[in-house]
């Protein structure tokens, strides 16, 4: 397989493990145990979304490293613009995994040993229930962009390296 190829698997199921996690993972954690009318519910339900978010959050981040660390040897396959947006996105896509797990998910599990793992029971007025959801917005935020530049990634590299071959073998 070609390094260019690779690259493609690695971005290509870093994005479908992100879906998977946004789509399934989740909302079936959440849906499944309040089901259930578990007092603390929400607080399980959030601690293994948690854990799944690291290791989407890790993967993305180790994945689009190495992906830029690869990006020297297949730079003759793209034009030069395209190997610049290319880095870019790469660069995005590690910079909002890891400020998802380092900077964003890190306070929200401060918040919860705060909270004392009774997220469900604190008012929704009070301050650190009101910081943990604003976060959560930001986490939801850089997960989607992360996810978004991904996508581009993957249709850039795509259109670029066919457009460099057929252009090669004309």
């Amino acid at each position: 397989m070609r390094v260019t190829n690779l690259r493609v698997v690695f971005i290509a199921a870093w994005l479908g493990l992100a879906i998977y996690f946004s789509a399934v993972v989740a909302p079936s954690a959440f849906g499944v145990l309040r089901s259930f009318n578990l007092v603390n519910a929400g607080e399980i339900a959030g601690t293994i979304v948690s854990r799944a978010l690291s290791a989407v959050n890790k993967s993305g981040l180790l994945f689009s490293l190495l992906v830029l660390v690869s990006a020297p040897a297949v730079k003759k396959y793209y034009g030069r613009w395209s190997f610049i947006f290319q880095n870019v996105l790469l660069t995005a896509v590690a910079i909002l995994t890891a400020a998802g797990e380092w900077l964003i998910a890190a306070r929200m599990r401060g918040l919860r040993l705060a909270m004392n793992g009774q997220i469900d029971q604190v008012p929704l007025t009070d301050p650190n229930r009101i910081a943990f959801a604003a976060l959560h917005v930001y986490s939801v935020a850089a997960l989607s962009i992360a996810m978004i530049a991904a996508l581009i990634l993957i249709l850039l590299m795509i259109i670029s390296c066919e457009r460099a071959v057929t252009t090669a073998t004309e």
